[in-house]
């Protein structure tokens, strides 16, 4: 079985967990469509960058 060779200490084990950190997503609120979407994707419905890039099935 594995052993460490030197105690790890608080400071170098909390900055390791540091990077385990949730994130959160990256949205933004489209004037367009009125709706929030997540960044560099379509809205739902086929909006991107302020143009309908995919028609609505009717």
């Amino acid at each position: 079985m594995a052993t460490p060779a030197r105690k790890t200490s608080k400071t170098r084990r909390n900055q390791r967990r540091a990077a385990h950190k949730i994130t959160a997503p990256a949205i933004h609120f489209d004037a367009q469509t009125g709706e929030y979407v997540m960044s560099h994707h379509v809205s739902p419905n086929g909006f991107y960058n302020g143009k309908q890039i995919i028609k609505e099935a009717n």
